[in-house]
């Protein structure tokens, strides 16, 4: 599996929606990729928030079917999403809430890392996340897309950090438009341009600092 091209996989299922079905399946656009990527629930789409703000080189959703054998007899699991980190490792995924991790899940989970490793990728269950990263990942989002700069202001955001962290709120006050200028913050910070503690809430007391040349 591992020698195949990443990029020859299809996903294994369909992506559908019809009335009163359980989950939220959608399309997710990623800047990282420029391509809308299907999703199957909510939890789902927010790895692919998080995936885009790693600036992820390649998302392939559903890539492959594993068919395995334990304990108890045989079991089917289709993992999530492959990811194509940068750097140029892979690293597959499946997203599922914990308290709804059963033990069929636990080991269909365990033989996906398996797969994994013998491939040497890495695996995760993305189970639960931080209070604080969702919303703040929800507000980078806000201004990821191509933001003209006619002001100029991107450049005396920049500068404004080049001697030492600042606070956000300090750092967009030291523009000319410091209204203007919190857009310009949000989408340097989302293009690692900026850099912040994602660890605290995002906010007006966030510390700013720049970030090393071509993004942290």
């Amino acid at each position: 599996m591992a020698a195949v091209p990443v990029l020859s996989s299809r996903p294994v299922r369909r992506f559908t929606w019809r009335a009163r079905q359980g989950h939220r399946p959608g399309l997710q656009f990623m800047v990282s990729t420029g391509r809308h990527h299907g999703f199957e629930s909510l939890e789902e789409q927010r790895l692919l928030l998080a995936l885009d703000f790693a600036g992820v080189v390649e998302v392939l959703p559903q890539p492959f079917e594993l068919d395995f054998e334990h304990a108890d007899g045989r079991s089917r699991h289709v993992p999530d999403f492959l990811a194509l980190m940068p750097g140029g490792g892979l690293w597959l995924f499946d997203v599922r809430p914990q308290r709804l991790i059963g033990p069929d899940d636990a080991v269909k989970f365990a033989a996906a890392r398996e797969a994994a490793a013998s491939c040497g990728w890495r695996y995760s269950v993305v189970a639960a996340w931080r209070e604080n990263v969702v919303p703040s990942l929800d507000h980078l989002s806000s201004q990821r897309r191509p933001l003209p700069d006619r002001l100029g202001l991107e450049g005396e955001l920049i500068t404004a950090v080049a001697s030492g962290p600042l606070l956000f709120r300090e750092l967009v006050a030291a523009t000319r438009w410091p209204v203007i200028a919190r857009a310009h913050a949000t989408h340097l910070l989302w293009h690692r341009r900026l850099g912040v503690d994602l660890g605290q809430p995002l906010g007006d007391g966030s510390l700013v600092w720049p970030a090393r040349v071509g993004g942290a």
